[in-house]
């Protein structure tokens, strides 16, 4: 186990990804990284109700940018004002991130599982 995974291990993280495929796979990473995925949204609506249930105790999140043509940003908004931080994922690089997010890490689609972590690591380890 390395230094990365001990600062992942038990993180709890929500997971907004669309594509059902990627889901998967990132889910099996975080679990491999130690974390316990609290939850999988795959539409802006479904990630909305998971960063406003003030119940569910998160520790950060991975968050794709566009679900669907909807962009994930109401999902992020949220999050920061609960104080979850967050990373994005997104097949557009970081010229699809607006100004106020400009500090948030983001991984160009395909990552690979060192990039993921190091990110996770650096927001939430």
């Amino acid at each position: 186990m390395t230094s990365a995974d001990v600062l992942l291990n038990g993180k709890r993280v929500l997971v907004v990804e669309d594509e059902a495929f990627v889901a998967l796979m990132l889910e099996a990473l975080l679990e491999g990284f130690g974390c316990d995925v609290v939850g999988v949204a795959g539409t802006l609506s479904r990630g909305l109700e998971y960063a406003a249930d003030e119940a569910l105790a998160i520790d950060g999140a991975v968050l794709d940018i566009n679900l669907g043509g909807e962009k994930v940003f109401p999902v992020a908004r949220r999050l920061l004002a609960r104080g979850v931080p967050f990373i994005f994922c997104t097949g557009y690089g970081v010229a699809g991130v607006p100004g106020d997010f400009a500090g948030v890490p983001t991984i160009a689609k395909p990552y690979l599982e060192e990039t993921l972590k190091t990110a996770l690591v650096a927001q939430i380890g």
